[in-house]
C-alpha cells in the first residue's frame, strides 16, 4: 500500500485459488451493474503466513508501474528499502503541509485521524478535471475529519457538485480556527478565504 509519505510499505502477501467457474448473476457492490450468469470466475485470496512478520515494517521500491495496484510477486522482483523494527505511523506532516485525495481520508492513519477530528477551520478542495476550487467550513463535532468523510461519501455533497460527475478532490487545510472560537468566527473565516482565492466567481462556491 501507498503510505501518505508515498513510500511503498508492504501488507502482506495473498495467493489466489479458484473457488468457482461459471459463477451466478449478481449486482457489483463498486458498479451497481449486473454481471451476467457464467460470465465471470471467483478466484479466493489467501494470506501467506510465512511473511507476517514483515507486515508493515518492509518497505519496496514498486517501481515504474504505479497506477498497476495488482503486480505478480514471482514475475517481477520488488527491490527493499528498510526494514523497520517496528510497526510505526509516518509523522503528522502539519496542519500547513497536510495534503490528501478525498478517497484517502478515511484511510489515513490512525494517529493523523485522531488530529484531524479534533480541530476545526477552513479547508480547500481543488477540482482536478476543471481545476475549480471550493472553499468549506468544518464546524461540527469531528472537525475536519467528520466534514471530509460526508464530501468523500459522494465525491462531494455541497450544493455545487450535485449537478457534477463525482470528482477525486484534493483537499488540504486553509487556516485552523482556535479552541474557542464561535461558529460565527470560523463563517467569518471562511467569507475571507472566499473572498481571498475568489471562490464565488471562479470556484464551486454558491454562497
Amino acid at each position: 500500500m501507498a503510505t501518505p509519505a508515498k513510500e511503498t510499505l508492504f501488507v502482506g502477501l495473498y495467493a489466489t485459488e479458484l473457488s468457482d467457474r461459471e459463477i451466478p448473476s449478481f449486482i457489483c457492490s463498486l458498479t451497481g451493474t449486473e454481471i451476467r450468469a457464467g460470465w465471470d470466475d471467483r478466484y479466493s485470496t489467501n494470506l501467506v503466513p510465512e511473511f507476517l512478520a514483515y507486515e508493515g515494517k518492509l518497505l519496496i521500491d514498486w517501481g515504474a508501474g504505479t497506477r498497476s495496484w495488482a503486480q505478480y510477486a514471482d514475475r517481477k522482483s520488488k527491490p527493499i528499502l528498510e526494514l523497520r523494527r517496528t510497526k510505526s505511523e509516518p509523522p503528522y506532516p502539519g496542519h500547513g503541509a497536510f495534503l490528501s485525495q478525498l478517497s484517502q481520508v478515511e484511510s489515513l492513519p490512525s494517529s493523523w485521524r485522531a488530529i484531524l477530528s479534533s480541530i476545526r477551520g477552513i479547508y480547500l478542495l481543488t477540482c482536478p478535471r476543471t481545476k475549480e476550487q471550493y472553499v468549506g467550513a468544518a464546524f461540527a463535532i469531528g472537525g475536519f475529519l467528520a466534514r471530509w468523510t460526508q464530501h468523500a461519501a459522494t465525491m462531494g455533497d455541497a450544493q455545487a457538485f450535485r449537478a457534477r460527475d463525482p470528482e477525486d478532490y484534493r483537499v488540504s487545510i486553509l487556516e485552523v480556527a482556535g479552541s474557542l472560537a464561535t461558529d460565527d468566527d470560523i463563517v467569518a473565516m471562511e467569507q475571507r478565504w472566499k473572498e481571498k482565492l475568489q471562490s464565488l466567481e471562479m470556484g464551486l462556491n454558491r454562497n
